[in-house]
């Protein structure tokens, strides 16, 4: 009924009447002595004790299925389900390669990735909807681990047909007053490209900025414009000489990528093995959490960033 905001579309899913599930729901109500549907709209809406409960139920159901394929699993080979939430640049870049060699690995395992922005993709692990999330400028709080992964380098890039592209290396001063394309401002990644640039005294012209690595190439393509992106964003293009690399090695840049799960649960057989296949060692997540309270990096093992700040 959460989701389908509606008593007849619940009822049609589930394959039983409409009166038994408004029977069912008005129990629930009775029983824990609050309304969870606000029945005065259409299309129906929860109320904050409906928005809260569903979203303690989904909790409760992801921990119990997980719980249950570990325990399932003892003895034999490893099934079930595995949803991972990465950043979009993550997911179109990272993620085939990884989704294939892990079916290798493991093939009645079920590999579900949602992509979305850094904060979304934080609010899935939090919320329990994804056991693994991959983002970009990881770091622990009270409620999330993040384990190091890689440093990832940006790089400036432009169409074939841009003034740069006939050039192989350029220097800081080549770039003042280009027009590019970039990342919207409030994102970290933005921020830090401003920070490089400001220090070595370039200001450039963003005339178009977007949230994601995908719309940036393309508006780069079609604009025959220059951006920074991420190297592995960009491989295929350049690869095919879609788009070509400059170097400039007074702007060296680079963006930490990690690896994070909640707290409170420990992952399921599937998502630390998955986790430690990205990584090449093992996540071991108990020695995160053991660690990420005391703002040290541990003595061996992944790294931690001590900040309880979240920034998508």
């Amino acid at each position: 009924m959460a989701r389908r905001r509606s008593f007849s579309k619940a009822a049609q899913t589930h394959g039983i009447s409409q009166s038994a599930v408004s029977q069912a729901v008005h129990q629930l109500e009775q029983q824990l002595g609050v309304q969870l549907i606000d029945r005065s709209t259409r299309p129906l809406t929860l109320t904050k004790a409906g928005d809260r409960f569903q979203s303690g139920l989904v909790d409760i159901l992801g921990r119990y299925q997980r719980l249950a394929e570990e325990v399932g699993s003892i003895g034999r080979n490893l099934t079930g389900q595995l949803q991972i939430a990465a950043i979009y640049s993550i997911g179109l870049s990272y993620m085939p390669d990884a989704k294939e060699e892990f079916a290798r690995l493991y093939p009645d395992v079920e590999v579900r990735t949602h992509f979305g922005s850094n904060e979304g993709v934080i609010k899935e692990v939090m919320t329990g909807q994804a056991e693994l999330g991959l983002v970009s400028f990881p770091r622990t709080s009270k409620e999330i681990v993040s384990v190091a992964w890689q440093k990832e380098p940006i790089r400036l890039v432009c169409a074939p047909g841009h003034p740069l592209a006939s050039r192989t290396e350029v220097e800081p001063k080549d770039l003042v007053g280009l027009e590019m394309v970039g990342f919207e401002s409030s994102l970290e990644l933005r921020q830090m490209i401003d920070l490089v640039l400001r220090r070595a005294g370039v200001r450039v012209d963003f005339q178009d900025e977007f949230d994601n690595a995908d719309s940036i190439v393309r508006a780069i393509q079609v604009n025959e414009s220059a951006g920074f992106l991420p190297e592995a964003v960009v491989r295929r293009e350049t690869a095919n000489g879609a788009l070509r690399v400059v170097a400039c090695r007074a702007l060296s840049m680079t963006r930490p990528l990690g690896i994070i799960f909640r707290r409170s649960d420990r992952p399921s057989r599937a998502g630390y093995e998955f986790g430690s296949m990205l990584l090449g060692r093992p996540l071991e997540p108990d020695r995160e959490k053991r660690s990420s309270g005391s703002h040290r990096k541990p003595s061996s093992g992944p790294s931690i960033d001590g900040q309880t700040s979240i920034v998508a």
